[in-house]
């Protein structure tokens, strides 16, 4: 059995739950939902999830960035530009994603229109 240190220095065992602490919260699955479907700039992403604010989106990022489950390419541009792409890890979330939408749009989203 494999042991994580989460963040909070606790020790976790169960895959699960290591999984949770990397994307839990409430942006973050979304956040990397959006990246699933290629490079977004700050703003494209912030338009996708209205309700996150930008002081949080650029948190959520920075933690994802430091988690390397994101990439974050600055241009040395004017006006500058900045750039947020998965990494091999966060692609390996896809599948993942894919079912969640599944079950979504099979058990949530048909409910609520019947």
């Amino acid at each position: 059995m494999v042991t994580i240190v989460a963040k909070s220095n606790k020790k976790i065992s169960c895959p699960v739950t290591a999984t949770v602490e990397l994307i839990g919260g409430k942006w973050k699955t979304i956040i990397l939902y959006s990246l699933a479907s290629g490079t977004k700039r700050f703003g494209e992403i912030a338009v996708r999830i209205p309700e996150i604010s930008r002081k949080v989106l650029t948190e959520q990022l920075k933690e994802l960035e430091n988690d390397g489950l994101i990439l974050r390419e600055q241009y040395k541009e004017i006006p500058p530009r900045v750039d947020y792409s998965l990494t091999n890890l966060g692609k390996s979330l896809s599948p993942v994603f894919r079912e969640l939408e599944i079950w979504g749009t099979e058990n949530i989203l048909k409910k609520t229109t019947i």
